[in-house]
């Protein structure tokens, strides 16, 4: 399971011209699910989110987590983060869990999320959505289990 953990300013994520979900302050997580992905990885990443501290303190140092600044999460699945470019110029997918695998991983993720009590807004899975951010920094980070 691998997460890209966006600071924004602000973001949005839109299916068919609509908003379905949006946040101001806080992370846009794009969530991608490989085969064989366990809550074991879910719960890993969901703490690791939560807690990590890359907003700046009054001091400007990196130091303040999601609940400090009344942050909130958007949290997009993107199993293209699982993409191998490896032979040729076409990426394989073959990685990435298929739908009736991911699909109850991601929805877990978004809840254990929620248990922390910080706000979850959500994209649509395999939807096609617009992503709109305002990368704060810019500061984007990967995590991997």
């Amino acid at each position: 399971m691998k997460i890209v953990v966006q600071r924004v300013k602000y973001a949005n994520v839109k299916v068919d011209e609509k908003v379905v979900g949006q946040i101001n302050q806080g992370f846009l997580v794009l969530v991608g699910i490989k085969q064989g992905d366990t809550k074991k990885e879910a719960d890993y990443l969901v703490r690791k989110l939560c807690n990590l501290r890359i907003f700046t303190d009054e001091n400007d140092k990196m130091n303040l987590n999601l609940k400090d600044v009344n942050g909130k999460l958007l949290i997009v699945s993107q199993f293209t983060l699982y993409a191998n470019c490896a032979d040729g110029n076409r990426p394989s997918f073959i990685e990435a869990a298929k739908p009736d695998e991911a699909i109850p991983l991601y929805e877990y993720f978004c809840e254990q999320c929620e248990k922390t009590g910080i706000e979850v807004q959500k994209g649509i899975f395999g939807a096609d959505m617009k992503v709109e951010l305002l990368n704060d920094g810019p500061v984007t980070i990967i995590i991997e289990k």
